[in-house]
């Protein structure tokens, strides 16, 4: 899904929209503003009890909500879009057959930055206490 939706004009465009005003080649700043738009902007929301949704990058942005898996599928596609390769992480807290939470990870400057949109935390936190946690690179199927 993040292959599709990182060429998707709404996607580029916000992103765009969020890192305009950074300084130029500054990654740094670029990473961060599109993390801090996606946390600020995208109101955490739960699925359905009992169903587990997952919507489109270019719907969690429309409509502004999301759970952990959108927020995280949005950011990724956004992140993407501008250059900056992603992967997934997937997280269980209280057993490890129990796949709880998913965040992102960013590569910056050739290091994994943690990326949790979800929580109300700076650019790196990742939440404490996993029990397992899982890796997946996002690639291309071009």
């Amino acid at each position: 899904m993040v292959d599709h939706f990182k060429t998707n004009p709404q996607i580029r465009q916000a992103t765009v929209n969020a890192v305009y005003l950074t300084p130029a080649k500054n990654q740094d700043a670029e990473v961060t503003a599109v993390f801090e738009f996606v946390r600020d902007h995208i109101r955490y929301l739960m699925d359905i009890v009992g169903v587990e949704t997952l919507a489109t990058p270019d719907k969690t942005l429309l409509c502004q909500i999301g759970d952990c898996d959108d927020q995280s599928t949005l950011l990724a596609s956004m992140f993407e879009s501008i250059g900056y390769p992603t992967r997934f992480i997937v997280a269980g807290y209280s057993d490890p057959a129990n796949l709880e939470h998913v965040y992102l990870q960013v590569l910056v400057d050739n290091e994994w930055v943690d990326c949790d949109p979800t929580e109300s935390q700076p650019l790196g936190f990742a939440p404490p206490g996993a029990v397992v946690l899982y890796a997946e690179r996002v690639e291309s199927c071009i």
